[in-house]
């Protein structure tokens, strides 16, 4: 397997660990019976670190298939080296940085590490599209 590969599986670890995040603070906020049962009633709105841990996984989920598809392509089609392995990573790295940041409210810096996880991706794109 090869380590960019590994990367995507380490990146669907965070995405589980992100949806069990915010699914554990939700829960404290709404109670364990209003979460197993059908969810009739109107829920009250998330805390702030709640809809911030939210709004931290619809961003990972908005750009991780773009993500895993530029790994499965790069796989695939031989592309691997130098620009996938070190996008990979950044990718990673910044998406990992990116929760604490957004969930304690930092605004500048956890948009500078988003944009390290995009040049991450866009290495990726290069490695694949130029020859």
């Amino acid at each position: 397997m090869t380590t960019e590969l590994m990367i995507l599986g380490w990146t669907l670890v965070l995405a589980v660990v992100q949806i069990m995040l915010t699914s554990a603070f939700r829960n404290r906020e709404t109670g364990m019976e209003y979460n197993m049962g059908p969810r009739d009633g109107g829920a009250p709105p998330p805390r702030p670190v709640t809809a911030r841990l939210q709004r931290a996984q619809a961003n990972l989920f908005e750009t991780l298939p773009l993500f895993a598809a530029a790994v499965l392509i790069a796989h695939v089609g031989g592309r691997e080296g130098a620009l996938t392995l070190w996008g990979a990573w950044a990718y990673l790295v910044a998406r990992v940085v990116y929760v604490p940041l957004y969930a304690a409210g930092i605004p500048v810096l956890r948009s500078i590490v988003w944009t390290v996880s995009m040049v991450g991706l866009g290495m990726m794109l290069v490695a694949i599209l130029l020859p």
